[in-house]
């Protein structure tokens, strides 16, 4: 009688393979995805971008361009990036993909990570004072235990 073994996803045998950093623009997130490239990069990881535009009700209904802001956050994102990238090209090569879209920070970032069946989640720690009292999107993932979470100050 042989044994079969059926091939199944498995989560953390081998290292991580899909690692995502969740960037805003801020410096904490910044640093965030840096990070998550190092890992990435020592890995053999892909590193996933993931910018989550939000949706600003108010801003809209102030007739604010608030679509036009975020699209332009974005570009500028993905050009960071790619200067970072090419920079280091030859010396530090990591594979890794931008993912941008419109919602909710923390369900986009729970939304990509489950897509991507990601390994790891990294973040930057809030730079908002009232997160210490709501909960920021950081605290919101490390709470769901789902992945393992970095948060970067």
């Amino acid at each position: 009688m042989t044994e079969q073994h059926s091939h199944q996803f498995e989560r953390g045998t081998d290292g991580p393979k899909v690692i995502v950093a969740g960037v805003d623009g801020s410096d904490s997130s910044l640093r965030a995805a840096a990070y998550a490239g190092g890992l990435a990069r020592r890995q053999g990881a892909l590193l996933a971008v993931v910018y989550v535009q939000p949706m600003l009700a108010g801003g809209a209904a102030l007739g604010a361009p608030v679509a036009e802001t975020t699209d332009e956050i974005a570009e500028e994102l993905v050009a960071q990036i790619r200067d970072a990238t090419e920079r280091v090209k030859g010396i530090f090569d990591v594979r890794w993909e931008f993912h941008t879209f419109r919602g909710d920070p923390y369900n986009g970032l729970v939304a990509t990570a489950d897509q991507l069946k990601a390994d790891a989640v990294v973040v930057g720690a809030s730079e908002q004072a009232g997160h210490r009292f709501v909960g920021s999107v950081a605290v919101r993932l490390v709470k769901a235990g789902r992945w393992p979470v970095t948060v970067v100050p």
